[in-house]
């Protein structure tokens, strides 16, 4: 979708090619869910088995926006290529300032530097919105970029869980890393 940039989203340098990290919306939806069907389809970066579709995804980020937490979507030269949010790590009460992040690229997009501007600015977004640690589940098969830009943003391991789910035939475990955002 081509838009201008609203106030408060992201441009770095990077280049001629223009960045732009915004609040996702429902002009998005179609984007998400097929950046999102690649990795279901392709890869163990998610468990998931079956993509969720555009209306799935709708009701997600209104579920996520009605809490508070941030959707953000990354836009190429007018083009979504990448999402992050921040959604609740656990819905007991105690939970309340612990946020679990997620994001995904389109696989044209990587390595050009979206990734870290997506991340960083889900964190400081969760942040504002009243985040203290932020949780990250990574698959400990095949997701070696996704650990490292998490260690490049400071997240540090703080588990392994061996051997809690199946796809493609593999068994996998997931790697969790924490961050703080406390000032």
């Amino acid at each position: 979708s081509q838009r201008g940039a609203p106030a408060g989203c992201l441009r770095p340098s990077l280049g001629v090619m223009s960045l732009i990290v915004r609040a996702g919306d429902s002009a998005d939806l179609d984007a998400v869910s097929q950046i999102y069907a690649h990795y279901v389809l392709t890869s163990t970066a998610t468990f998931e088995t079956v993509p969720p579709s555009p209306l799935a995804w709708g009701e997600k980020v209104a579920g996520i926006a009605a809490v508070g937490w941030p959707f953000l979507v990354a836009e190429l030269d007018g083009v979504v290529v990448g999402f992050g949010y921040a959604a609740a790590w656990r819905a007991r009460p105690a939970y309340a300032q612990t946020v679990e992040e997620t994001i995904y690229l389109d696989g044209a997009a990587t390595g050009r530097g979206v990734g870290t501007t997506l991340l960083a600015a889900v964190l400081d977004t969760a942040r504002e919105a009243g985040a203290k640690q932020v949780i990250a589940v990574v698959s400990d098969r095949g997701a070696d970029g996704s650990l490292a830009l998490h260690r490049k943003l400071g997240f540090t391991q703080s588990g392994h869980l061996r051997e809690v789910g199946e796809k493609f035939g593999l068994t996998l475990g997931t790697y969790l890393l924490q961050r703080s955002l406390a000032s």
